[in-house]
């Protein structure tokens, strides 16, 4: 059986977070005994950690990560680096809002051993405008800054080799704020093998978007003031190759 870890993280979402425990475990216990549910508490100020930890006591297989607040990136970073510390041999991402549907899995899990990652890319979002256009605005920026088209880049439902990630995660920023944003630029430009499938996106099953016009315009400025020296880095890891 594959070891495979899903790392999933969270803040604030005491709302959702039992919802998405509850629909994901038996997804990831199907993938085997070694696999794990892995959920990054990012600094919860409610009782997010509490319900975790309250799952895990009756669910072996749930690991709960306990961080300082840094960001959705910087949790999805710590996430990462914790399952290859453990050995898995596959990652897989997914938010927890409950927005993304574990039914859509299998599909990916079918093309493990053909791509470095299965992405999924959301055609009919239900999330609103705002976070639409965020993908937009990203897509935009990466094409300006990086001369590459990715197609979605920061979507929170991928499948990754953990060896083909193992080779790149060095490349990312400690703390980094759009930590698959830069994975999937990185692929890109390496010549990885990915694959895009559609996959369903839903309204977030509670608590509140806290994406507007300010935010966007923030990210957007300071994704162009990364990717500008981050670019300069992947230059040189390139000639070092």
């Amino acid at each position: 059986m594959s070891r495979v870890y899903f790392v999933i993280p969270a803040y604030n979402e005491s709302e959702t977070i039992g919802y998405v425990l509850e629909e994901w475990y038996p997804v990831m216990s199907e993938c085997g005994p070694d696999s794990r549910l892995v959920i990054v508490d990012d600094g919860s100020r409610d009782d997010t950690a509490a319900i975790v930890r309250a799952f895990a006591a009756e669910h072996p297989q749930t690991v709960l990560l306990e961080k300082e607040n840094g960001g959705h990136g910087a949790a999805v970073l710590y996430g990462y680096r914790y399952a290859l510390a453990q050995g898995a041999e596959y990652i897989f991402q997914t938010d927890s809002d409950g927005q993304t549907d574990p039914k859509e899995f299998p599909a990916f899990w079918a093309l493990r051993d053909e791509y470095d990652m299965v992405i999924g890319h959301r055609g009919r979002r239900k999330d609103g405008i705002s976070r639409v256009f965020v993908t937009k605005v990203l897509r935009l920026v990466i094409l300006c800054c990086f001369h590459t088209w990715v197609l979605d880049a920061n979507t929170p439902y991928r499948l990754m080799k953990a060896g083909t990630l193992a080779g790149y995660i060095d490349l990312i920023p400690e703390d980094y704020m759009l930590t698959n944003v830069l994975i999937s630029v990185i692929y890109r430009k390496r010549g990885c093998g990915v694959k895009y499938l559609p996959i369903s996106f839903g309204a977030r099953r509670g608590g509140t978007n806290s994406i507007n016009m300010k935010k966007i315009r923030k990210i957007g400025l300071q994704a162009w003031h990364d990717f500008r020296i981050i670019r300069r880095s992947l230059r040189r890891d390139g000639e070092d190759r």
